[in-house]
């Protein structure tokens, strides 16, 4: 699977809002209630991403997850990250 170019990338991004590139990644932050919220929206990220067989990178801190997609055998971003990136997107309303 090819990197998405830049044109692809910012296409990408134009639909998903609050996203950016981030050290080679599309990163994005959600933060919620408390620590109960964080621990429920990672667990709903892993259910999407177990079922895409595509995992992000995620950090979790008290209220806020936050997500990190790049495609780690390609070495860049891909469409399946852009991908994920919009379905995670639907996660957070």
């Amino acid at each position: 699977m090819a990197h998405l170019t830049d044109t692809e990338l910012q296409d990408a991004l134009g639909g998903l809002p609050g996203w950016v590139v981030h050290g080679g990644a599309l990163e994005r932050a959600f933060s919620g209630a408390d620590f109960a919220w964080s621990i429920d929206m990672v667990n709903r990220i892993a259910a999407i991403a177990e079922e895409a067989g595509h995992h992000p990178d995620l950090d979790i801190r008290w209220d806020t997850v936050t997500v990190r997609l790049v495609t780690h055998s390609e070495g860049g971003i891909t469409a399946a990250d852009a991908d994920m990136a919009r379905r995670v997107q639907s996660l957070a309303g």
